[in-house]
């Protein structure tokens, strides 16, 4: 048979599915500045079918929200590309390390069943540390950092135990103490630029499998 006789091929379209919360939905940042949207764009310039991510996400949401929006979703599909990134609103409204530990296991349990069981199909987003961010200046930083750093601790811990990738953003997002271009006008959340930074080590990350 000729080559131009042969089938054409048909190349998988893979799907991604993004939880989280105002870090994740991109508040105050067009769409298509969200580190989901940013990533998704990043591996289709490299060749790779991947559909529109899907997102579960609200500014505010802690992990029993997020928890609670999921299960409302009914999500019935199994994606290539699973993100996790929670625990801020949890941390800000006062909640303890012990709380927030199990409440993000079950939802990273959860991201794993998304992705069809395949843990390093799963990547796990660190806190950013919004104590360095003009919002966080009057509002204790040094203690804002500290409880990021021991909710880092504990999902990070909880990432190696479950086999999933972590992505440690936090050091890069304290940056922000010196370059407002990576806030937007709020003071608070990332801008664009700052999730490029994010989308770019996701989607370095991502690729390998994705191509297999």
């Amino acid at each position: 048979m000729s080559a131009t006789n042969q089938p054409e091929k048909v190349f998988p379209v893979h799907n991604y599915l993004a939880l989280g919360d105002s870090y994740t939905i991109g508040e105050m940042v067009n769409e298509d500045q969200r580190f989901p949207e940013q990533t998704a764009a990043l591996l289709q310039a490299q060749g790779i079918a991947l559909a529109p991510p899907r997102i579960i996400a609200r500014t505010g949401w802690t992990t029993d929200e997020l928890a609670d929006a999921i299960r409302a979703a009914q999500i019935t599909d199994t994606f290539s590309l699973v993100t996790l990134l929670i625990g801020v609103n949890n941390q800000y409204r006062g909640r303890t390390v012990e709380n927030y530990a199990p409440e993000f296991e079950a939802l990273l349990e959860q991201a794993i069943a998304f992705a069809g069981g395949r843990q390093d199909h799963v990547v796990v987003l660190s806190i950013p540390d919004w104590g360095v961010t003009p919002f966080g200046a009057g509002r204790n930083p040094e203690k804002i950092t500290a409880e990021i750093n021991a909710y880092n601790a504990a999902n990070r811990r909880i990432t190696a135990t479950l086999g999933a990738h972590y992505t440690d953003i936090t050091p890069g997002s304290r940056k922000a103490a010196t370059d407002a271009s990576l806030l937007v006008a709020d003071g608070l959340h990332p801008s664009g630029k700052e999730y490029r930074l994010w989308a770019a080590a996701l989607a370095a990350l991502a690729a390998p499998w994705l191509r297999r």
